[in-house]
């Protein structure tokens, strides 16, 4: 018993890390996407990744029956696609916010869990499905019914992420977690070398997060580069070994505190402090989010 509560005490420990690296990844992120498009972003955030996942194949060999190339390949665009949102929206809206957004996953997640893979929703799912779109639609503030390019961004990067999560579900069953990681990481990091040497030869408004010309980064903004790719490291790297120690619904609670540390950051940062009515709509999705994910920690 007493291994239990100090494993659990250290889970929740390592997750409260984890989210605090996630909050200052985001942080070194939306400064350098002041000066550097966010495609470039995502492209350095993800060439580390595949560097060091890469270099673990070399010790021990892909183990795995594979058969699912066009899944896989799904799964790692919407990640990418996901991300890429994430990261444009941090140069434009407070980043307590935008985490805000990301964290609106689990909710996708039980959504897409129904209709693709036949899972029944609970009927805490349903109320957490309802209280969670009340607090986008909060956080949001469209006016009348238009939102802006920002928010649908936003939305797209927790319903893009949680079609990646829920994909994996089927993934495992053919696949090493590393040659799902890469399919992420692989297409995050082709993606945007394949965007950027488009983007010259396309001129759009609507779509400037997809097309953007490399900027050669100098500097100030190595050391952002070099913080974005450290700090996501770290973070997954606590939040696995968060994982391993507690339950998935205490750690998944935890890891909501993301958001705060987000939005601390973000201030520091100048972001202004957020009123009334969007501080709600974080409470109602992090309430939505522990919905979803207590029943599962049972």
């Amino acid at each position: 018993m007493r291994q239990k509560i100090k494993n659990m005490d250290r889970g929740i420990l390592m997750m409260l890390l984890a989210s605090l690296s996630f909050a200052f990844m985001g942080g070194f992120a939306k400064v350098l996407s002041q000066t550097i498009p966010p495609l470039e972003v995502t492209f350095f955030r993800n060439i580390a990744g595949v560097l060091l996942v890469g270099a673990t194949l070399w010790k021990l060999p892909l183990k795995q029956s594979g058969g699912k190339p066009f899944l896989l390949l799904f799964r790692g665009t919407m990640g990418f696609l996901a991300l890429l949102a994430y990261f444009y929206i941090m140069a434009y809206i407070p980043l307590g916010e935008a985490v805000t957004y990301n964290k609106t996953s689990p909710i996708f997640v039980a959504v897409f869990a129904y209709l693709f893979l036949d899972e029944k929703l609970p009927k805490s799912a349903l109320l957490a499905i309802a209280v969670g779109f009340a607090g986008i639609l909060l956080v949001a503030q469209p006016d009348g019914f238009s939102f802006s390019k920002y928010d649908l961004l936003g939305i797209f990067s927790g319903a893009g992420a949680a079609l990646a999560y829920t994909s994996i579900r089927e993934l495992r069953k053919y696949y090493d977690t590393r040659a799902i990681v890469l399919s992420f990481m692989g297409v995050g990091t082709v993606g945007p070398v394949l965007l950027m040497l488009t983007a010259p030869y396309v001129h759009t408004t609507d779509f400037d997060f997809l097309f953007a010309e490399y900027i050669m980064p100098s500097g100030r903004e190595w050391l952002l580069v070099i913080g974005v790719g450290l700090f996501a490291t770290v973070s997954q790297l606590l939040m696995t070994k968060a994982y391993e120690l507690t339950k998935a619904g205490i750690v998944g609670t935890i890891s909501y505190s993301n958001i705060i540390f987000a939005v601390i950051i973000g201030v520091m940062l100048g972001d202004p402090i957020p009123d009334f009515w969007t501080c709600l709509g974080i409470i109602l999705i992090i309430g939505a989010g522990l919905l979803v994910s207590i029943p599962k920690g049972k």
